[in-house]
C-alpha cells in the first residue's frame, strides 16, 4: 500500500512539474479536468514470436482492459523501408492505450495480475521462459492531453487507415511549452483543414527524450497522409505561423520522430 501511494504521489508531481501549457498555474487533476491520459508501450520483439503477442493483446490484454473501464487501446505495426542496418528478423509493436485518469496507469499492472480471465486467456503468453522470450523488453510513456484536444478522436476501426505517429523534442521546457502553444492556439485548426486528422495531441509526462510532445494523425492510405502534409507546407496561413519568431523550429524544436503505423486486425484505434 505504502509503495502504491509513493507511486501515485511521484505521477501526481510529475504531472504538475511538467504541465508546460503556458496557462497551466497548478498540477492539473486529470479526471476532474476531464483530460485524458494515454500510456505508449512499444513491445521489440523477433517478427516470429508476434503471432503469440498478438493473441495475448487481442484475446487477454484488451478483454481485461474493457473489464476495467480503459480504453479504447490501439495496437500498430511500424511501416518500415528496408534497411541493411536493421535485423530483419526484429519489428516494434506499438500498443497505445486510452486512460481516464493517471491513477489508472498507476494501478494497471496489479489489476492486471488480480484479473483471472486475464491470467488464463493470456496463459501462454505469460508462461514464456527466460530461454524463449516473447519480447525482448517494453518500453512505456505517459502522456497529457492537450487543452485543445482534451480527448482521442477515435477513427472508425471498421474502415481500411494508417496512422501517422510524431514526437517533437524540444532543448528545454521554455521551448516546448512555446510548442505547445502554438497547437492549442494557432496550429490544430490548420491541421484540420489541410487533412491532417488528428487522433490525438499530448504532452509527454514521463518517458525518454524529455521534453516532449505527441501527436497521432490517421488518414485513409498512404497517398492522402502525402497530399494533406504538401497541402500543408504550401498553406499560407502555415507559412505567416512559422514566420514569427517564437515560433521557429530552430527556436522551439530540435528533433522530430515520424513513424508510418498500420493498425492489427484487432485494433481499436
Amino acid at each position: 500500500m505504502k509503495r502504491r501511494n509513493f507511486l501515485k504521489n511521484t505521477v501526481a508531481a510529475c504531472l504538475g512539474a511538467t504541465a508546460l501549457e503556458a496557462s497551466a498555474s497548478a498540477a492539473p487533476d486529470t479526471a476532474a479536468s476531464g483530460r485524458d491520459v494515454y500510456e505508449l508501450r512499444t513491445y521489440t520483439l523477433k517478427a516470429a514470436k508476434k503471432p503469440l503477442l498478438d493473441d495475448y493483446l487481442g484475446k487477454a490484454f484488451i478483454p481485461a482492459l474493457k473489464r476495467l473501464g480503459i480504453g479504447p487501446v490501439g495496437v500498430f505495426s511500424e511501416i518500415v523501408k528496408p534497411d541493411k542496418n536493421v535485423d530483419p528478423d526484429k519489428m516494434t509493436l506499438y500498443v497505445l492505450i486510452v486512460l481516464p485518469s493517471a491513477d489508472q496507469a498507476v494501478t494497471l499492472p496489479a489489476r492486471l495480475v488480480a484479473d483471472s480471465e486475464h491470467q488464463s486467456a493470456g496463459a501462454d503468453y505469460l508462461a514464456a521462459t527466460p530461454a524463449d522470450p516473447v519480447y525482448e523488453r517494453i518500453e512505456t510513456s505517459l502522456h497529457l492531453a492537450f487543452e485543445g484536444m482534451p480527448k482521442i478522436a477515435k477513427p472508425d476501426a471498421t474502415q481500411p487507415r494508417l496512422l501517422n505517429l510524431r514526437i517533437y523534442e524540444s532543448h528545454n521546457e521554455r521551448a516546448a511549452a512555446k510548442k505547445i502553444e502554438m497547437f492549442n492556439l494557432h496550429e490544430m485548426p490548420i491541421f484540420q483543414r489541410v487533412g491532417l486528422t488528428p487522433v490525438l495531441f499530448s504532452q509527454t509526462i514521463a518517458g525518454s527524450n524529455m521534453p516532449n510532445l505527441t501527436y497521432m494523425l490517421v488518414f485513409p492510405d498512404d497517398a492522402a497522409r502525402t497530399a494533406a502534409w504538401k497541402r500543408f507546407v504550401g498553406d499560407d496561413d502555415w507559412k505567416k505561423l512559422k514566420a514569427i519568431p517564437e515560433y521557429g523550429d530552430k527556436e522551439i524544436v530540435s528533433r522530430i520522430t515520424n513513424k508510418v503505423l498500420t493498425p492489427e486486425p484487432y485494433s481499436e484505434i
